[in-house]
């Protein structure tokens, strides 16, 4: 990318809150490991914040799903059903436990994993399912109550992949506590960062504590170094859950901007060709994570790399998993010839949505954007 100072980034940290003062404790205390008191603090304050009985804080959304993949008790030969239009690390950690992914395409009402194709693959798949790993993407929440049900009718564990989707709810309720367990991410792109981290939440007493045992590289309790099953080293340090304690402060006011930030451009480019994401659905409160335009005859790599030239940081949609090198040969379950996933990649681009976009920044991003488009350049993707 060009960058300047004036360059606009997609979502840039956004360090509003008491963080220095959390990490400065922590250095004045000593205690900088992957333990203390803003750890036990920030799951307390986490899971509070979402309506959840437990929080256990880990090293990143990654980590975080691979230990709610081994608390369901997925391993070798399972089926576990994700969608596919995700990011990688939604996927990596069925990989992980040599499980076998089988994805579901996306609807278009939410982009989301499609309840249809859920249930088509249900009623499909002679094996038995372990999991369904369901991502909640650019924090739009998928169509929960049919996913639930669906998952209690077959008896599969539900995690919800809220890393995009912290604060957005659905029927009141925070996405990542309407499964059996949800993992968030603090990367430093996220609705509030950590720089790097996450958090799982549940409500099951059981599954908390197997989790941040499996995250402390499964040391049991004795004076001693004792490891009864493999174990990982994915706690989130001292220093960074102070930084999330701070973010966290400010996370209602990040999402009502984010949120207005989706409506300007919603409004800005209302009488134009440029189509928005969908709006939220009736029971659905989005946090607006990224604000995402659909472009029917542009091609996008061109738009990207005129924006580039701007200054101004774009980024397509996610590249579905059913095109992934590493997925080749994964089952897809789909309602038409062309993925609905594959549509979306084909004409998404991201834009600035971060909370410290100004009015004016945001109106640059809306001028160069029509600039492009009223160009009338119009070239296959």
């Amino acid at each position: 990318m060009c960058l300047t100072n004036q360059s606009i980034f997609l979502s840039p940290p956004d360090m509003s809150g008491n963080e220095l003062s959390y990490v400065e404790q922590a250095f004045q205390d000593n205690w900088i490991a992957p333990a203390g008191a803003h750890v036990d603090a920030f799951e307390e304050e986490i899971a509070a914040f979402v309506g959840a009985n437990y929080g256990v804080a880990v090293s990143s959304g990654t980590a975080g799903l691979h230990l709610a993949l081994i608390a369901a008790g997925v391993s070798t030969g399972d089926i576990v059903f994700c969608q596919s239009f995700t990011f990688a690390a939604s996927v990596n950690p069925i990989i992980y436990q040599r499980a076998i992914p089988v994805l579901i395409d996306s609807d278009k009402e939410t982009w989301n994993m499609s309840a249809d194709l859920l249930e088509e693959a249900f009623k499909k798949e002679t094996a038995k399912v372990k999991a369904v790993v369901v991502t909640h993407i650019y924090g739009q929440v998928a169509e929960m109550d049919r996913i639930k049900a669906l998952c209690s009718e077959y008896g599969a564990i539900l995690i919800e992949d809220a890393c995009e989707s912290l604060g957005s709810t659905y029927d009141g309720k925070h996405s990542g506590t309407i499964g059996d367990i949800g993992v968030y991410s603090f990367n430093g792109n996220k609705i509030m960062t950590t720089s790097g981290g996450g958090m799982v939440v549940t409500d099951n007493f059981l599954l908390a504590n197997q989790m941040k045992y499996l995250a402390t590289q499964s040391k049991s309790q004795t004076p001693y170094y004792l490891h009864e099953v493999v174990g990982y080293n994915y706690r989130l340090s001292n220093i960074l859950a102070g930084i999330g304690r701070g973010q966290l402060q400010t996370l209602d006011k990040k999402i009502a901007k984010r949120r207005c930030i989706f409506e300007d451009y919603q409004q800005a480019f209302r009488g134009t060709d440029i189509q928005m994401m969908p709006a939220d659905q009736e029971n659905v409160k989005s946090n607006r994570w990224l604000s995402v335009i659909l472009l029917e005859n542009h091609n996008l790599l061109d738009v990207r790399g005129f924006l580039n030239d701007k200054g101004i940081e774009s980024r397509l949609t996610w590249n579905p998993m059913h095109r992934q090198p590493f997925l080749r040969g994964v089952s897809l379950y789909k309602a038409q010839e062309q993925a609905v996933s594959d549509q979306l990649f084909a004409k998404g681009l991201c834009l600035p949505s971060g909370s410290s976009l100004t009015n004016d920044e945001q109106k640059r991003v809306v001028e160069q954007v029509i600039s492009f488009c009223e160009r009338g350049k119009e070239v296959p993707y």
